[in-house]
């Protein structure tokens, strides 16, 4: 896979100084957790994953989450365990017989009930487990965490070198972890836990709408969920355990619940930058934002998670694609600075102006910075210097019927 490969050559070069580089699910650890970026879920129910993939149907889709869990009403979990199989196993012979190719291959993630249905899928599947990246475990817990883990890791132990890694992905979305009586020694408890199993965790994962849903709240379409206070409060902790450079682990960020609708009435859009925020030295971008405050409300919250350090989305909807991919592009600007400060790492500079003379770059504080943007920069590519997101959104309409 390659984020943006629906792009001409003609048109990556007008927009991109550095193309993102291709990336599959035997990446290292290290780039693959920024590369899950937009995950499209889909409920295992669902009969047509596997032509959806095969014919491209969601145009920039390079990670899909297969749904066990809330998208499965519980009477029908034995039905889309068997559909799950069924598009898997014909993934597989679509790739056997070269209708569909590896490179469009999305990363692909199955979300499970249980410890033990993630050992009942790991049988299952067989060999055509090698098309899986990982497990996503909802709802995860120290209760519960040691039983979804010990499975990931004695399942790696099997396989021969060289082998994929299968990696596990938690959700952080339960009362122990959102009240504030019971959260620092939860989180404290699954940090040590993960640890344990760093090699096989890809990212941790924020679940917002379980967390809302203990207060009763729910964020409209023109907020974000920086203004709903007990989760901000909660994501904050949760940043500043698992988000420390020593933690090594990418915190991926909730769900946006809102897409456009041509039943639902204009409304004037809400998004708050100006056209001279855009560009990269300031000048001549035009601002041309989505009409949907849906739209503006998802841009804004991926704004607001790159600045608290988080990458990656949960996205219910393909029109989400294209809006959280154009904002892990990395600017020329953020580019040069952290080159600039990577290559002054030598012990005889301590600070120097940007090469925008506009900030001061302080080379330890803002190392880690720099290496965060070098790393998104292989996968999400850099812009030119008179690029900016914008040049990477697309006004189309997509369907998920």
């Amino acid at each position: 896979m390659r984020y943006f490969d629906y792009f001409t050559w003609e048109e990556e070069e007008a927009v991109f100084f550095s193309a993102p580089t291709p990336f599959d699910h035997t990446t290292e650890r290290e780039l693959l957790a920024y590369a899950v970026g937009a995950a499209l879920y889909c409920p295992a129910t669902r009969p047509t994953i596997s032509e959806d993939i095969l014919n491209r149907k969601h145009e920039g889709l390079t990670t899909m989450v297969i749904d066990l869990e809330d998208a499965v009403g519980d009477h029908l979990v034995e039905m889309a365990e068997e559909s799950l199989l069924q598009q898997i196993f014909r993934l597989s012979s679509f790739l056997k017989i070269g209708s569909l190719s590896r490179d469009h291959l999305p990363l692909l993630f199955i979300r499970i009930r249980s410890a033990q249905q993630l050992a009942r899928m790991i049988e299952r599947l067989e060999e055509k487990i090698s098309l899986i990246t990982g497990f996503i475990f909802p709802k995860f817990t120290t209760a519960n965490g040691e039983a979804f883990f010990s499975q990931i890791a004695a399942f790696n132990r099997q396989q021969s070198v060289g082998s994929p890694v299968l990696y596990g992905l938690p959700i952080l979305e339960t009362p122990a972890i959102i009240y504030r009586e019971t959260r620092l020694e939860e989180l404290l408890a699954i940090k040590q836990l993960l640890d344990r199993y760093q090699r096989y965790v890809l990212n941790v994962r924020i679940g917002a709408t379980d967390f809302s849903s203990l207060f009763g709240l729910r964020r409209s379409k023109t907020m974000t969920i920086y203004d709903i206070l007990p989760v901000r409060d909660c994501m904050a902790d949760i940043i500043n355990i698992f988000g420390r450079m020593d933690a090594s682990y990418v915190i991926s960020g909730p769900v946006w619940e809102y897409f456009s609708s041509s039943k639902q009435a204009p409304v004037p859009s809400l998004f708050p930058l100006q056209p001279e925020q855009l560009s990269g030295r300031g000048e001549r971008w035009p601002l041309r934002h989505s009409a949907a405050p849906e739209t503006d409300g998802l841009l804004r919250e991926v704004m607001m998670d790159k600045e608290n350090g988080i990458i990656g989305k949960t996205i219910i909807h393909p029109s989400h694609i294209r809006p959280v991919q154009s904002l892990y592009a990395v600017t020329y600007e953020e580019y040069i600075d952290a080159q600039s400060i990577i290559a002054s790492h030598n012990g005889y500079v301590g600070v120097l102006k940007s090469d925008y003379a506009n900030k001061m770059n302080e080379v330890k504080p803002h190392m880690n910075w720099a290496n965060r943007v070098i790393a998104r920069s292989k996968i999400y590519g850099v812009l030119h210097e008179e690029q900016h997101f914008i040049a990477l959104l697309a006004s189309q309409e997509q369907a998920y019927v």
